[in-house]
């Protein structure tokens, strides 16, 4: 699938990549649209991780180019792509002992030369990635002491440092509950709508991508299945045919975003989506 290629910094065209076996990804065109937010969903195994390191050039493609700013990513330095683009992995990994204010001040790298390092305005951005991501109180901490959503919002930290216009996350909720997930993915949206940072992420979970996303993508076997806003995309045809999932997707009355409501024969007691629907109307607004 090619996605018109106008208001986009960052796109693929004809990716092909894998692993050293079979291709992962095969000849995939995608542009992501500027200042929005796009989330790839997909089964596991399907390519979104691949493409996503692809798209940050940690992966280099065995045909077809990743264009930033119309030049091909791998054409560009790699503290000039770093100025531009952050990614924040499924599992980083930090050295044993290593301070959450010293993580997060990695952030500042791209941005010092060797005559010029600490500065003033390194501090106040590290200062506010801390705040914003709830972690100004463990800036004393070994990473390696704290929980795992606790590193995790740490990791978030450093990414928001490096300040830049196009912010890729792989899974950033992972080792969260849910309610520290929707503290992130409400700074994520904060980031997008009052900042106006493009963001990719990949989620797993369907009714938080529908919930924060501009833009969702779905793949399936290393190539883009669909594409468009949540409404467009979520159906119990697409769920069924790419996840093998049985589901009703109902409107949520608030928001008229879709929810996805796994049906199973297991369950104790079964709604009609009917039902279910009056059951939503009909809950507090609060």
């Amino acid at each position: 699938m090619t996605v018109p290629t106008s208001g986009s910094r960052l796109r693929t065209e004809a990716v092909t990549v894998g692993y050293g076996g079979d291709p992962v990804v095969h000849d995939l065109s995608i542009t992501l649209a500027d200042g929005k937010v796009t989330t790839i969903v997909g089964p596991n195994g399907c390519g979104k991780s691949t493409l996503l390191r692809t798209m940050s050039r940690l992966l280099k493609p065995t045909s077809g180019s990743v264009l930033l700013d119309g030049k091909s990513i791998h054409d560009r330095h790699t503290r000039d792509v770093a100025r531009t683009m952050a990614l924040l992995p499924q599992s980083p990994i930090a050295p044993d002992g290593l301070l959450v204010r010293d993580l997060v001040g990695r952030g500042r790298h791209p941005h010092q030369r060797w005559f010029s390092q600490w500065s003033p305005e390194d501090e106040r951005i590290v200062e506010l990635a801390l705040e914003m991501t709830d972690t100004a109180s463990l800036r004393d901490r070994p990473l390696d002491q704290l929980s795992g959503g606790q590193r995790q919002r740490a990791w978030i930290a450093m990414t928001l440092a490096q300040e830049t216009d196009l912010l890729l996350l792989d899974e950033p909720t992972t080792y969260l509950d849910l309610a520290h997930q929707v503290e992130v993915l409400d700074l994520v949206t904060r980031l997008n709508r009052e900042r106006g940072r493009t963001v990719v992420m990949v989620l797993h979970d369907l009714n938080l991508a529908a919930r924060y996303s501009d833009t969702i993508v779905v793949m399936k076997d290393g190539v883009v299945v669909t594409e468009g806003n949540p409404t467009e995309v979520f159906t119990p045809v697409m769920l069924a045919e790419t996840f093998g999932l049985e589901a009703d997707v109902l409107s949520d009355p608030r928001t008229g975003l879709p929810i996805i409501v796994p049906t199973s024969s297991a369950a104790s007691v079964e709604l009609s989506p009917d039902a279910a629907k009056k059951e939503l109307a009909d809950a507090p607004n609060s």
